[in-house]
């Protein structure tokens, strides 16, 4: 599988490609967004290790424009570990965040857990099924998300969200517990990272986000798609 790792510091792109070329993968290498986009353009990228702050385009705006086109897992890395910050970079696209300095069995964790979505979102070989309410359509067996026969372009991560509350219309499901079904890891602090998500969800599937029609929130408890006749 081929990772493009994009940091301005040669160094830290050096070592996280030691790190990951020990675990089988190839590695494309890029030292600002521009580059980073170019790469994508002429090469199969699965997988974007994405550093914030960076000369001629950032990590930010270089995440937006990959969003337009791509649904391929996209890992932040930044020296700043504020909320702020971590909540925009998910809101603009990002599936999951780490901050400098880090561990690298971690950042080797979180590489083989947004590949595994990642490969699974299109795998053929799942369970087929097709989960529906009123004009939503989570198609297991294509792995496609579709509103009033519209495609829905959604990452791995909200195509797992959708197809949990989806499959389970009407059930409510904690933070948590969408975290660890989703995730596939314990939960651990998940709030910021599950309503992030489920904001991006709104944006893409309900008309008015502010008034939901699909995925709505029951106050203290956590999230549920409403059971919709079609």
């Amino acid at each position: 599988m081929n990772i493009l790792v994009c940091d301005d510091d040669q160094e830290i792109v050096a070592a996280i490609e030691v790190y990951l070329k020990n675990e089988g993968y190839t590695i494309l290498k890029a030292y600002d967004g521009m580059e980073a986009l170019d790469i994508l353009d002429k090469n199969e990228v699965h997988l974007v290790i994405m550093d914030i702050m960076m000369p001629r385009l950032d990590g930010m705006r270089t995440t937006m424009k990959i969003r337009e086109a791509k649904n391929i897992p996209i890992i932040m890395l930044s020296a700043k570990s504020e909320d702020y910050d971590k909540i925009t970079g998910l809101n603009l696209g990002a599936d999951d965040y780490i901050t400098k300095p880090f561990n690298p069995l971690e950042l080797i964790a979180r590489v083989k857990s947004q590949l595994r979505r990642y490969v699974n979102l299109g795998s053929m070989e799942k369970k087929v099924g097709a989960y529906r309410s009123g004009g939503l359509l989570v198609d297991d067996e294509t792995k496609t998300i579709t509103l009033d026969d519209e495609q829905v372009l959604v990452t791995p991560i909200e195509y797992g969200i959708l197809k949990l509350l989806t499959k389970n219309a009407g059930k409510v499901f904690s933070m948590e517990q969408i975290y660890e079904a989703v995730w596939k890891e314990p939960a651990y602090n998940p709030e910021n990272t599950v309503a992030v998500h489920i904001r991006r969800i709104r944006e893409k599937i309900e008309i008015n986000p502010k008034n939901p029609r699909y995925l709505k929130v029951v106050w203290g408890i956590g999230y549920k798609i409403e059971k919709i006749r079609s």
